[in-house]
């Protein structure tokens, strides 16, 4: 049965009780970055392996999302800033336990002028069991994080005109 969670605000990314932040780096630039993940809301499942659905709601201004093992989620964008952030709080969840979960991906473009470093922040709050056991999730978490991406820069790889004529 779904709950409705705490809402929170952006700054919540800065002072919640748990935070884990991952890094990653894609070929892709931040825009074809940024194009996935904030406006081609249901391709996540075909990169994120996590996500079995994904959908825009609210005239794009939520999303539902469907996680493997059958988590249920309802969100709102709480951040679309092209090719620099996308972030949303989840608003309703059946996960037991959370109180409070916003999520960050923010996108810098590599210093070597090509790609995007990729930063996705999992900011979360619930009693002290949901947090002990978020904190034992990070290399899961972690995991999942780096297949997405490496997962989504194939597929934007792919997408890529190759030039020539």
């Amino acid at each position: 049965m779904a709950r409705r969670l705490r809402p929170v605000g952006l700054d919540f990314i800065e002072d919640a009780p748990v935070r884990l932040t991952f890094v990653a780096r894609t070929a892709a630039a931040p825009e074809a970055v940024y194009r996935a993940l904030a406006e081609e809301v249901e391709g996540w499942p075909r990169w994120f392996g996590a996500v079995t659905l994904a959908r825009p709601t609210h005239g794009g201004a939520g999303r539902e999302i469907r996680l493997v093992g059958g988590a249920r989620l309802q969100e709102t964008i709480m951040a679309a800033d092209p090719e620099r952030r996308y972030a949303y709080r989840v608003d309703e969840a059946n996960v037991p336990g959370v109180r409070a979960l916003l999520e960050e991906w923010r996108l810098v473009p590599a210093e070597s002028g090509s790609g995007t470093l990729v930063r996705w922040t999992f900011a979360a709050d619930g009693p002290a069991l949901f947090r002990l056991a978020l904190t034992g999730a990070r290399p899961g978490l972690g995991h999942s994080f780096r297949s997405a991406v490496r997962a989504l820069d194939a597929r934007l790889s792919a997408q890529r005109p190759t030039g020539g004529a």
